[in-house]
């Protein structure tokens, strides 16, 4: 997420790049959030934390950064629709 907000202070006039960058700050700060949640609940939440959400975050991460250098405007349901409503 904070690749996404680097990229949305840099091209503040590309609209592909602003909603690449809106979807990775919604998507990775969510797991980001869930990650510390899952930390502080024991055994089934370190789990998560440490077997889950990481591997998750690697194929998002991946799959996105492909769709963009592809120039795919790839939308996630529900993080790809609030990175589409006009700011």
């Amino acid at each position: 997420w904070i690749t996404g907000v680097a990229f949305l202070l840099v091209e503040p006039s590309n609209r592909f790049v602003r909603f690449h960058a809106r979807q990775s700050v919604i998507v990775f700060g969510a797991l980001s959030i869930a990650w510390f949640v899952a930390m502080t609940i024991p055994f089934i939440g370190w789990f998560f934390a440490w077997l889950i959400i990481p591997y998750l975050s690697v194929a998002l991460w991946l799959l996105l950064m492909y769709k963009a250098y592809r120039g795919q405007r790839f939308k996630l349901p529900f993080a790809g629709d609030l990175a589409d409503q006009p700011h």
